[in-house]
């Protein structure tokens, strides 16, 4: 399948090399990691890591003994996550994955969905992942929340650019993003409710949803807190506390969305 140029080129400039290992990024790597510690089977249950990018979460789950398959339509990506011990990585597309089915004790879909701006191809990966997971088995899928963009914006001073707050609201109605990086390729970010909707739709009915970053990605001192390791630790149990609280699900950049098949 063709991925959107725009977004293979953005990664094989090397994008996805550091946002998850620098800056306020960290938090959601932390948490993202923090949730599915305590979601996934014990290791060394098979994880099949689909979109996984460079490996930022294969090189944990592998080091904490996971048997780790990553997939990624980039090849730099593969190359990179290739290099991790434990780690085998090959290219693929999370729409028709080149696993069999039924054998992943997990699949994790934690950047797939949000490039993918067709409903239909968003449905596609869920299935594939459905299929690739075993009976009793977890699938777990990062987004990007719908009032994701418009908090980026102000946090960043881009709604100060010409042009930028029509864009941003009209993400708002729509959904669809518009990357302010350079090559401004398309994204997708889900309403609340849509993201329960897709799971049910793809064979994975009442997916639980956490909030990742809650609020506190836009404080403007997050990384004092992620740079000290007592202080990222209250953190990290500030933010587990809140992370089911609908109320405030909107307010985190990305959720996670978790069902069993």
């Amino acid at each position: 399948m063709i991925m959107d140029p725009a977004v293979m080129g953005y990664y094989e400039r090397g994008g996805e090399l550091t946002r998850l290992r620098q800056g306020r990024g960290r938090l959601e790597y932390w948490r993202t990691r923090d949730v599915l510690r305590r979601l996934l089977p014990p290791a060394p249950a098979g994880v099949l890591d689909v979109g996984g990018g460079t490996g930022v979460h294969a090189e944990w789950l592998a080091a904490e003994g996971y048997d780790v398959e990553l997939v990624d339509p980039v090849p730099l990506h593969v190359e990179e996550a290739a290099k991790l011990p434990g780690v085998r990585a090959r290219l693929g597309d999370a729409r028709a994955l080149p696993v069999p089915g039924g054998q992943a004790d997990a699949v994790l879909l934690l950047g797939p969905l949000y490039h993918l701006p067709e409903r239909a191809d968003r449905l596609r990966a869920l299935s594939e992942a459905r299929r690739a997971a075993r009976p009793g088995g977890l699938v777990a899928a990062a987004v990007i929340t719908r009032y994701a963009a418009l908090h980026d914006s102000v946090y960043h001073g881009y709604l100060l650019q010409e042009g930028r707050p029509a864009i941003e609201y009209e993400a708002l109605e729509t959904g669809l993003l518009i990357s302010s990086k350079e090559g401004g390729f398309r994204g997708y970010a889900h309403g609340l409710d849509e993201i329960l909707t897709e799971f049910t739709e793809a064979g994975l009915p009442e997916p639980r949803r956490y909030g990742l970053e809650g609020a506190f990605w836009l404080y403007g001192d997050v990384n004092d807190w992620l740079d000290d390791d007592g202080r990222r630790e209250l953190l990290l149990d500030a933010a587990r506390r809140l992370e089911c609280e609908p109320s405030l699900l909107g307010v985190s950049g990305h959720l996670l969305a978790v069902a069993s098949v």
